[in-house]
């Protein structure tokens, strides 16, 4: 973990401001989702990744309808609903 002596408080609303140096480096966007994680005494913030509805895969996502589905799930529903149909 990197730590670069950067002090920022927090504000009535519970907010901190991350640097822009440190967005920029970890490729962090204007709303873009973060995760937020505790960890024993440390605040741990990742960025958002999505994962598939039925088996939390995060390669090879397709977005359905608003949600996330990986290929080999998106295989096996049509494989299911082609034996159903028979």
């Amino acid at each position: 973990m990197l730590s670069y002596g950067i002090v920022r408080k927090v504000d009535e609303l519970g907010r901190i401001v991350i640097p822009k140096e440190t967005r920029e480096q970890l490729q962090i966007a204007i709303k873009d989702p973060l995760e937020i994680f505790t960890d024993n005494n440390t605040i741990v913030l990742k960025k958002y990744q999505p994962g598939c509805l039925f088996c939390g895969k995060i390669e090879g996502l397709h977005e359905i309808k608003g949600r996330w589905v990986c290929s080999s799930c998106i295989q096996d529903i049509l494989a299911e609903a082609e034996q159903k149909a028979d």
